[in-house]
């Protein structure tokens, strides 16, 4: 991952990350099943940006052989906390510390875009063994619904972001051709109380970058438009994930 200010920022919010962040569908590691080609039971993963562990924890549960890569101590104590039973080893993607040829799988979940892939697209062919695949994917609210459109719109106003309609190829826009990913959207739902939808939305490295003053007076705002929308203060939300894979 690009060590930047917006990339550590997650360190600030580990616990919250940990207590709020959606998960991932089970029918996602399906699709990486399916995609690689072999089964994730048994298979030596590096899940690299491994953060607080929810994609870790997941593989885990498939039987995966798993070891985490993350580069900010906060996250790494946060993932300790939740699995200290996982390997886990202070890095990132542009200079993994992992042996050649010794991964069936390396996983991004949410962190591809931190990297550097002139060294990151190296690293993982290096330490994946021939015929062991990288699959990278992404977690996004689904804005064809009209309530997440809105809030899309006014997240896009305060941040200053071009106001372009979704588009849900656009993760994987600008991903080495030559690898050949092969890829799948995979929607899922999970219904939250309001605050807990909040404190996620105020966990995204945007906020935690643009400051507590201004950060609290959007939440407030949010939660009384939210709060009209959703009188019971159950929230649905709706996501999308986008999941790349190329096989080495």
């Amino acid at each position: 991952m690009a060590i930047t200010s917006q990339a550590r920022s997650f360190d600030t919010a580990a616990a919250s990350y940990a207590a709020n962040r959606p998960s991932y569908p089970s029918e996602l590691l399906d699709a990486v099943e399916e995609l690689t080609g072999f089964p994730l039971e048994g298979a030596r993963v590096a899940d690299v940006g491994a953060g607080t562990g929810l994609a870790t924890s997941l593989l885990q549960d498939r039987g995966a052989i798993v070891v985490a890569v993350e580069p900010g101590p906060g996250m790494a104590s946060q993932f300790r906390l939740g699995l200290p039973d996982v390997p886990l080893v202070i890095g990132d993607g542009n200079n993994l510390p992992v042996a050649s040829a010794s991964i069936d799988v390396v996983t991004y979940a949410q962190a591809w875009h931190w990297t550097d892939q002139r060294k990151s697209v190296p690293e993982a062919l290096r330490v994946l063994r021939t015929g062991g695949a990288l699959a990278l994917w992404w977690n996004d609210s689904d804005s064809t619904v009209p309530w997440i459109a809105d809030q899309d719109a006014r997240l896009r106003r305060l941040f200053g972001a071009d106001d372009s309609p979704h588009d849900p190829t656009a993760r994987f826009r600008g991903l080495p051709p030559e690898l050949g990913f092969v890829h799948r959207h995979v929607p899922w739902i999970r219904t939250v109380p309001l605050d807990m939808h909040l404190a996620n939305l105020a966990s995204y490295s945007d906020f935690l970058v643009l400051g507590k003053e201004a950060t609290n007076t959007f939440i407030a705002r949010e939660r009384d438009l939210l709060a009209e929308a959703f009188p019971n203060r159950m929230v649905e939300e709706h996501y999308v994930v986008s999941l790349a894979v190329a096989t080495r």
